[in-house]
């Protein structure tokens, strides 16, 4: 299939770059608009892409047109390309973040193929984490193909609509707030004395070996712990002066605000 990108922003180019370095689509398969036209012309020169001069151009050369633009810039957006993408019979993916599927048929039509994503921002360094659900118009093999995209460049899964914001907290913004914990690792580092520079390597590497054995290993993290954790050792007393500090449920409730902000912001898009 030939995939089309309306906008080549930050995570439109990891998409593109991932999907590219991991073979799994050629990248003279990939057509690439953006208002920014500098920006796309140099993008498809690193890809050996196809850069257009309009969005309408674009469309008329794929089967998928990717609308990975702001999320309040996609009413403008579909306004101009209704037309073309309705009457070619294209696939429409969309990226923009609170943006329902239901907001998406009504600047579209339902007769439309059109797949939501929800990735992170690690796709920039093929580990990302996208949610993907497609409308009644759309079929298995659509929707598996953009599972299998967003898998080239880190893991995916189909995920009802309904589940998108939880998905937002626990894998969209969550990078934030593990960048956040990595920080304060490090910053508790330079409080007893290691330069900030070394002391964030030491976390993050910690951070992500850790990631990496839950995936690994399929143990529960409590177990993981329990094995960290010597009879009257370091980590256990760390461990309860954070329970004592309510860590869990702060963690909880942070994940209680980011999923409610954006129900709200969802709702406002209908």
């Amino acid at each position: 299939m030939k995939i089309g990108f309306i906008g080549t922003g930050n995570m439109a180019s990891a998409i593109i770059l991932g999907a590219v370095k991991s073979n799994f689509i050629p990248g003279n398969d990939i057509y690439l608009y953006d208002v920014f036209t500098q920006k796309a012309q140099e993008l498809s020169n690193e890809i050996d892409g196809n850069a257009c001069a309009t969005a309408t151009e674009a469309i008329k050369e794929v089967d998928i047109v990717f609308l990975a633009v702001k999320p309040n810039m996609i009413e403008k957006v579909l306004a101009d390309l209704k037309e073309e993408i309705v009457n070619q019979k294209k696939i429409v993916v969309s990226i923009a973040a609170g943006t329902t599927i239901d907001k998406l048929e009504t600047n579209l039509s339902k007769q439309t193929p059109i797949i939501r994503v929800m990735p992170n921002v690690n796709a920039m360094i093929n580990l990302g984490a996208a949610a993907v659900t497609g409308n009644t118009a759309s079929n298995s093999e659509q929707v598996h193909y953009i599972i299998d995209l967003f898998a080239s460049i880190g893991k995916a899964w189909e995920v009802e609509e309904k589940d998108f914001s939880t998905f937002t907290a626990l894998a969209g913004s969550s990078p934030a707030y593990a960048y956040l914990f990595i920080d304060s690792l490090a910053r508790a580092g330079v409080k007893h004395g290691i330069a900030k520079d070394k002391a964030l390597q030491y976390a993050a590497q910690a951070v992500l070996g850790s990631a990496q054995m839950i995936l690994d290993s399929n143990e529960n993290p409590w177990t993981l712990i329990d094995r960290v954790c010597s009879p009257g050792g370091t980590t256990v007393a760390g461990l309860l002066k954070l329970e004592e500090e309510a860590f869990l449920a702060t963690v909880v409730k942070g994940i209680d605000a980011t999923i409610a902000r954006d129900e709200e912001l969802s709702q406002n898009s209908k």
